[in-house]
């Protein structure tokens, strides 16, 4: 075990010792520069996020594309301001701020007149971009055909609901004017047949009169028959009656006595 240990600490010593034949000369180390690193204070944004930006986005769709605000004044929260103040490895130093208006959830103002300091956009990114750009316009087209196409079905569904309404229109009318001529009808059947009870009547009544007025011819002609029977009874009796007596003194003078002749 002690034996080891030795071998060990021998092997490092001779290591110490050939280190320093690596070791480069002085001027050469003054040309290597320490690496720094960025840093950042506040929210990091670059163009290509910033670009996607459009006025009309809610809130939280802006969240979405370039994150959460660096101040957000809780009196004045209808304005967003993004600040970065960072100082790269290299030395630069980058200040940049976007403003945002909102009304209600509503994005309705994009300042980027602080964010001249940012970065260009690269190669890479203004291929995405346009990528980006080219798939929006694709979308909108597509969109704006579908409102296109959604808009004439409307049109097409409106014209029928119009076609529909005026036949229902015409058939309600057409309903109506037979409702109409059937109540009609009813009408000048209901007097047509009160017309014909009150000729009815008036026949019934006419023919009561004339039978009435027959009845009283009657009666008066039955009484003049009996009046001239009576009369002709009468002077038959008076006639039988003068007979009678007539005969009555032939035989009174018949029977008389001789002796009062």
């Amino acid at each position: 075990m002690h034996r080891l240990i030795l071998i060990t600490f021998l092997s490092l010593l001779l290591n110490a010792c050939s280190f320093s034949d690596y070791i480069p000369s002085a001027p050469t180390l003054s040309l290597i520069k320490p690496y720094k690193a960025d840093v950042n204070q506040g929210t990091v944004l670059n163009r290509l996020s910033i670009n996607q930006l459009k006025i009309g986005l809610s809130k939280k769709q802006v969240q979405e594309i370039i994150g959460t605000p660096s101040i957000i004044d809780p009196f004045h929260n209808n304005q967003w301001d993004y600040i970065n103040h960072s100082i790269m490895g290299s030395g630069e130093v980058i200040r940049y701020r976007l403003t945002l208006k909102f009304e209600g959830l509503k994005l309705v103002n994009i300042n980027t007149d602080g964010i001249s300091s940012l970065p260009k956009l690269t190669d890479k990114q203004k291929i995405l971009q346009e990528t980006r750009i080219a798939k929006e316009k694709a979308k909108a087209l597509e969109e704006k055909r579908l409102a296109e196409e959604k808009a004439k079905h409307a049109e097409q569904e409106k014209i029928k609901a119009k076609e529909l309404e005026e036949k229902a229109k015409a058939k309600e009318l057409e309903e109506k004017a037979k409702a109409k001529e059937l109540e009609e009808k009813a009408k000048a059947k209901e007097l047509e047949e009160k017309a014909k009870a009150l000729e009815e009547k008036a026949k019934a009544k006419e023919l009561e009169e004339k039978a009435k007025a027959l009845e009283e011819k009657a009666k008066i002609l039955e009484e003049k028959r009996l009046a001239e029977e009576k009369a002709k009874h009468a002077e038959q009796e008076k006639i039988k009656a003068n007979e009678l007596e007539e005969k009555a003194k032939a035989l009174e003078e018949k029977n008389k006595p001789w002796y009062k002749f």
